[in-house]
């Protein structure tokens, strides 16, 4: 994968989720601002509600009455903030100093004067008690500008408010349950959010890989046909992507595909039926010209055989047209195998050792090169093939005579036989000639292809017709074998490989 995502299905789950987590995260942000906003702006104005009315207790004087300037930005309720009607006061407070109107559980409310706490406490449920030395410092360093700061306390964060009349400064501190409340509502967020991004993958997974089953379809169409073998034989293109929906982007690739489908098996048919045609007339041909070629080769027999004196040059003419038959005669032998071959003729299927054949046929060999060295490497057991022992046999012949041919004199023609795999049989023949031309090496087994640039002829008065390695091939393939050539200045190895059964 090399660090990225490539599976079209990933992308778009991935994709899904992405776009709906901004989403998610974007909606949550708005709303805890929103809410934070809110709710500081709403404690906010009671702290200033309960400051105004504390002032009021502690002064004597009636709440609302412009005691406790209104900060900016905070619209300051003039009534108390329980909702019940504005406090009135007639003179200084009693017992009841900070659980009057306006003073919820835990708030806290102090008077200093001249940097001196002359009262301090903090409400409780069912009294108040006395706020910690640590905690009065803290609210000591609050602004007294009449407007909300925070401050933390040994309980918790709060937000404080004082106003001084000059030599007074009184002070109101409650819980900062905003906080609080974001604190909670961030939590929910984070839970629910995730929980909602973590159902929604699964869901983007279900739905993505449902809409992507008929192009999954399509693929594997593509693939089945991209797995046959197109190059050769008759072939029958019988898949196709079954139902396209035109109305989809998926279900118009589908259509695209049939309609290139049908428009292929249109073209491989007219290709097979031009190459039956083509196969037919080759083997008609050279059936047809095995009788007069046979019978060219016995007129000019014949007439060399005639006890009248004949012309020095009437004997060499009849010597080249015997030979030139002889040649022809080969070629249209080759031709017709070839084309029987190519029309899928079933071979022969019995037991063939091969050692034989590679005896016999480097025996030959040293006969028809005796200025080539041949050295024959076998195994101890003899190794056998199920097979066409005739066409077996010329697959040795024509490896030979291709290393005789195309080498000069004095080549060393090493063939070897062994057993790469309990179930394949290999045959190597290895020669230390010239090599073959790397431009030819990769088309030596085409037909009528001819290494002579690289691989001399030179003193074996022989041609070749370009078709004993074609002939190789095709017979090697169709016993379900291989073949390979590997070639370099000095050495050059043809290789084939058959299957034990066949």
């Amino acid at each position: 994968m090399s660090g990225r995502v490539r599976s079209l299905r990933a992308r778009l789950v991935l994709t899904v989720l992405l776009v709906f987590t901004v989403a998610c995260v974007a909606i949550g942000v708005a709303t805890t601002v929103s809410l934070e906003h809110y709710l500081s702006s709403r404690q906010d104005r009671e702290l200033v509600v309960a400051l105004d009315g504390f002032v009021a207790r502690q002064t004597g004087r009636p709440p609302g009455a412009g005691v406790v300037p209104q900060p900016e930005g905070v619209d300051g309720y003039r009534t108390a903030p329980d909702g019940g009607s504005p406090e009135t006061g007639t003179g200084p407070p009693d017992e009841g100093f900070l659980l009057g109107p306006g003073q919820g559980p835990d708030s806290v409310g102090a008077v200093f004067r001249d940097d001196r706490v002359v009262r301090a406490e903090q409400a409780r449920r069912g009294g108040s008690t006395a706020v910690p030395a640590d905690d009065l410092a803290a609210l000591q360093a609050t602004p007294a500008d009449a407007a909300p700061h925070d401050v933390t306390l040994s309980s918790g964060p709060f937000r404080s408010i004082a106003y001084t009349d000059g030599t007074t400064t009184y002070l109101v501190a409650q819980p900062d349950s905003a906080a609080d409340t974001v604190s909670r509502l961030l939590v929910t967020e984070i839970v629910v959010l995730g929980g909602a991004v973590l159902l929604a993958g699964l869901g983007a997974a279900v739905l993505v890989r449902r809409e992507l089953r008929p192009l999954e379809r399509v693929a594997d169409v593509a693939a089945g046909v991209g797995a046959l073998p197109l190059d050769r034989g008759e072939v029958h293109l019988v898949a196709r992507v079954p139902d396209p929906d035109p109305r989809t982007e998926v279900g118009q690739v589908g259509t695209a595909l049939n309609h290139m489908l049908d428009n292929v098996e249109g073209a491989l048919a007219a290709r097979q039926e031009s190459e039956t045609r083509l196969r037919r007339f080759v083997a008609d041909a050279s059936h047809e010209l095995r009788t007069p070629l046979a019978a060219i080769r016995g007129y000019a027999e014949l007439s060399r055989r005639e006890p009248d004196p004949v012309p020095p040059g009437t004997a060499h003419a009849l010597v080249r047209i015997s030979s030139q038959a002889e040649r022809m005669s080969a070629l249209v032998e080759d031709l017709l195998l070839l084309a029987r071959l190519d029309s899928g003729r079933p071979l022969e299927r019995t037991e063939v050792d091969l050692t034989r054949l590679v005896l016999d046929g480097v025996g030959d060999a040293h006969v028809a090169g005796k200025e080539h060295r041949w050295s024959p490497r076998l195994p101890d057991e003899p190794v056998t093939v199920t097979g066409d022992e005739h066409r077996l046999a010329q697959v040795v012949t024509n490896l030979l005579a291709n290393a005789r041919t195309h080498t000069p004199p004095g080549t060393s023609v090493t063939v070897e036989l062994d057993r790469p795999a309990p179930d394949r049989v290999r045959l190597q023949v290895t020669d230390d000639g010239p090599g073959i031309p790397p431009e030819v090496a990769p088309r030596v087994f085409e037909r009528f292809v001819r290494g002579d640039e690289g691989r001399s002829r030179a003193g074996n008065g022989t041609a070749g017709t370009g078709l004993g390695l074609a002939i190789v091939s095709a017979v090697v393939a169709a016993h379900g074998g291989t073949v390979s050539v590997h070639s370099e200045p000095g050495r050059t190895t043809f290789g084939v490989e058959l299957p034990v059964g066949g």
